[in-house]
């Protein structure tokens, strides 16, 4: 087996780290057999799309996590690209995202090789999808992107998080707003999104 071409593949799809800080979470499930991992793995590729229920498989939740489609309906469904994940994170809410932080899901992507498989969904913050403030509608800018990948490599099924190039949004047309995502974005960066993402992506990919 070639480790180079097994431990690479999906790395592509997450963006450079250019600007402000990062994270990175990830949790790892180990099997007897490839084809069991094979099997795991379709079953945590249906949960990370399953964003409706990402509170119930974070071991330590946080936020909660709501689908909307492109014209900002409620989606019972799996994730596709297009749709908006409305995020209630504890504390008080933005006028800008009435109350809300908000994700547009920017690509779905899936990559296959002899070795290994990658499932992988960014988002990126947005504007509230029916305001006509087109400020973004989040803590941090849309410079900001969050990857999420699943990932099978032989007996092994690895779940993960990436953060990347995430700063303040201080550029709403609101001043209370701006000194939230400020105060969000910092603790943030001090160490506050990580346990949530680690939760998240062990849950994702927890055996039965």
């Amino acid at each position: 087996m070639s480790n180079k071409e097994s431990n690479s593949i999906g790395g592509a799809h997450v963006p450079e780290q250019k600007v402000g800080s990062e994270i990175n979470a990830s949790s790892t499930a180990t099997f007897a057999t490839t084809k069991e991992a094979i099997s795991h793995y379709y079953v945590v590729k249906k949960r990370l799309l399953d964003v409706n229920s990402w509170f119930e498989f974070a071991n330590l939740p946080v936020s909660s996590f709501k689908l909307f489609d492109h014209s900002c309906r409620v989606a019972e469904r799996s994730a596709i690209e297009g749709d908006y994940i409305r995020i209630d994170i504890p504390g008080p809410g933005t006028k800008t995202g009435q109350g809300y932080d908000w994700v547009v899901v920017e690509s779905i992507l899936e990559e296959s090789n002899n070795y290994a498989s990658v499932l992988t969904m960014r988002v990126r913050p947005s504007a509230h999808p029916l305001s006509d403030d087109q400020h973004t509608a989040h803590f941090l800018t849309d410079a900001a992107s969050s990857t999420f990948q699943i990932k099978r490599s032989e007996a092994i099924v690895i779940a993960e998080q990436h953060g990347r190039n995430e700063i303040p949004n201080r550029e709403t047309a609101h001043t209370f707003d701006n000194l939230r995502n400020t105060v969000v974005s910092w603790s943030s960066k001090i160490g506050f999104s990580y346990p949530q993402w680690k939760g998240l992506v062990k849950g994702l990919v927890k055996q039965p």
